[in-house]
């Protein structure tokens, strides 16, 4: 396939950029559209709402454990053989992983389900890699602002599709996630051209570079980068107990059901938006970066307390909205403010 020139006023690389922002938009919206009606199916074979988020703990888990693992293989296979075919393989098994989620069954099949797609979860990183190759240095900030707002505005769509399809059925929003997946394979076998040129691929893959914990090694090895992974591995264990169990918490404390729980996680998505295309622009250069993380981590703090009260003694609506509100922002504008420190 015909290698593509880096500059951005080539007929293709203006291809690959809008087939790039379609396909972004449509693995994110993807991802999210089914988040909504997680709980309520995984409920069906639990039985018991006691247990649900127990097991909406393990399914995420064994999700997020096999992507950690495989991630490093499908950068190297990425970097080996190309963007395009890990992106098509992913799609295609976000695809697989999805339908059969949406038929089930049992407990351990949706476990299954959940392994599989965190085994194929490389097509975003892909696409992203995909921009890199295709995007000049000098242009690359402009061009990851616009992909990040995209995909926040994936965020705010896609749970709110899914809240509203689970209405007529909670395998529908499932299935659709299946049927987007195979759409972005479809549409990259056909329509994406390659971004990595052959004299730009590694000739071979040694076993170091695959091993994830070897990986993390080597990047605590630099004095430079300990402090930033802590604050994002810290970030992320907070804003993963909250994703974990944010559908769990509105059904069991303030009874709400998946069109209201997509309707707030679309609304998270909004929030997003605004931190990282509006509020950012004006608090940089007033407070830095560093005031940038303090504030959001302090409002992300605000947040996690005011969802603790209404899984204790303030099960109000209003509060978990405030509070899941005051987490996505301080989460949004530390995390945006640490990519780019």
């Amino acid at each position: 396939m015909t290698s593509l020139n880096p500059s951005p006023s080539t007929r293709g690389t203006q291809r690959a950029w809008v087939m790039l922002v379609v396909l972004t938009m449509l693995t994110v919206i993807g991802m999210t559209v089914v988040l909504p009606v997680l709980p309520f199916v995984i409920l069906r074979y639990v039985g018991n709402e006691n247990d649900l988020a127990i097991w909406v703990g393990v399914l995420e888990a064994i999700n997020g454990l096999c992507a950690f693992l495989v991630a490093p293989f499908l950068g190297r296979l990425s970097d080996r053989f190309g963007r395009r075919p890990v992106i098509i393989v992913a799609a295609f098994g976000a695809a697989f992983a999805m339908t059969l989620f949406g038929i089930g069954g049992a407990i351990w099949v949706l476990v299954l389900a959940r392994a599989i797609q965190g085994v194929t979860a490389g097509d975003l990183p892909a696409l992203f890699a995909y921009l890199a190759d295709i995007t000049p240095p000098e242009e690359r900030a402009k061009r990851f602002g616009i992909l990040g707002a995209l995909s926040g505005i994936g965020m705010m769509v896609g749970p709110a599709v899914g809240g509203l399809l689970a209405a007529v059925s909670l395998e529908l929003p499932v299935f659709l996630t299946a049927g987007i997946s195979l759409l972005v394979a479809v549409l990259s076998i056909f329509l994406l051209p390659e971004s990595l040129k052959p004299e730009n691929r590694i000739s071979t893959i040694s076993m170091r570079d695959v091993q994830p914990f070897a990986v993390f090694k080597a990047a605590f090895g630099r004095k430079e980068l300990r402090g930033l992974l802590i604050g994002f591995g810290l970030l992320a264990l907070s804003f993963g107990f909250f994703v974990n169990n944010f559908s769990v918490l509105a059904l069991d404390s303030i009874t709400w059901g998946p069109t209201e729980i997509g309707l707030m996680t679309a609304s998270i998505g909004i929030i997003d938006i605004l931190i990282q295309g509006v509020l950012l622009g004006i608090l940089l250069p007033r407070i830095g970066e560093r005031g940038v993380i303090i504030s959001g981590i302090v409002g992300q703090a605000i947040g996690l307390v005011a969802l603790a009260l209404v899984a204790s003694v303030l099960a109000q609506p209003w509060v978990f909205i405030v509070g899941a509100l005051m987490l996505a922002a301080g989460q949004g504008a530390a995390q945006a403010a640490m990519d780019g420190a």
